[in-house]
């Protein structure tokens, strides 16, 4: 049975919701790693780890893929990469919610350019609100640093929902982590391998990234594939407004990184504007011929 058939009767905004705390899950597991081989040597382990991961569930369909299909397939893969390599190269620096909200104007910013609703501009502006409250950004002592990784991180981040959906479309959620993750591996090669290699490399730490990959990319990226083939690039952007909450929510549980009354208040604010993101948002599926194959292919 397909992962798609599997969830046809769950909303894809609770795809999204699991996606997303799987991933500040990971972020925060991460952290123990980062202190050993770096944000870019543990970038590169996960992703290296998540292409052995989803080669072991689904071969690529290489076969399947067309000429017009490779640039995105390389763009997709390049800024998944350099998303987790910034990302984390942020939190070893300034806390995880902090980093999230700071990360979220990407997705903010894709959502807010397409969208062709007047109205669904107000939960975008009303989540970037809450994103200035979370950040508290009088307090005058962020990391500047941290702050332009976290950036970077939300550029690539924009990018990334807009690449997935297109490579959603054409391929099924696992085939299409299938053939992108490599390739995100490869990219970040370049600054991972070197501090591999002169960290404080071990055991401990090849089986802590080996369990992280699993979370993410493998499995909360899938997940979020299978949600961005049937939502808006606008409501799912917006949707992602929760997440620095999870972020705040799982740096407090994992991390003991406490979060203020104001960043408390600026959770309330994201997670009304994500659940107000939830109305109209879904999108019909478009089964791509890789898809159809497959399908035949599991129902032999």
């Amino acid at each position: 049975m397909s992962a798609q058939r599997t969830t046809a009767g769950i909303p894809p905004w609770s795809l999204a919701i699991a996606a997303m705390l799987l991933i500040q899950l990971s972020n925060a597991l991460s952290v123990s790693v980062i202190e050993q081989v770096g944000p870019a040597g543990t970038a590169w382990l996960r992703m290296c780890f998540g292409t052995v991961f989803l080669w072991l569930f689904s071969r690529p369909l290489v076969r399947s893929i067309r000429r017009r299909d490779v640039p995105t397939l390389l763009a997709l893969g390049l800024v998944t990469g350099s998303m987790t390599t910034f990302f984390l190269a942020a939190i070893d620096r300034i806390p995880l919610g902090t980093a999230v909200a700071i990360e979220f104007l990407g997705p903010l910013a894709v959502a807010a350019i397409t969208s062709k609703r007047r109205g669904s501009l107000l939960w975008p502006l009303l989540a970037l609100v809450g994103v200035v409250m979370l950040t508290e950004p009088w307090h005058g002592d962020i990391d500047l640093i941290g702050v332009c990784f976290a950036l970077a991180a939300g550029t690539c981040w924009g990018l990334y929902n807009v690449f997935t959906q297109l490579v959603g479309d054409r391929f099924s959620g696992i085939s299409g982590l299938s053939l992108t993750i490599p390739i995100a591996a490869v990219f970040t090669t370049v600054v991972g391998l070197p501090q591999v290699a002169g960290g404080n490399f071990s055991w401990r730490v090849l089986l802590l990234a080996a369990g992280i990959a699993l979370i993410t990319p493998v499995i909360s990226f899938g997940l979020e594939m299978l949600a961005l083939r049937r939502m808006a690039h606008a409501a799912f952007g917006t949707l992602l407004a929760i997440e620095p909450a999870f972020g705040v929510l799982i740096g407090l549980l994992v991390l003991s990184q406490s979060p203020s009354l104001t960043q408390i208040a600026g959770i309330a604010l994201v997670v009304l504007a994500g659940t107000a993101a939830q109305r109209g948002g879904t999108r019909t599926t478009i089964q791509a011929p890789g898809d159809q194959a497959q399908a035949a292919k599991e129902m032999r």
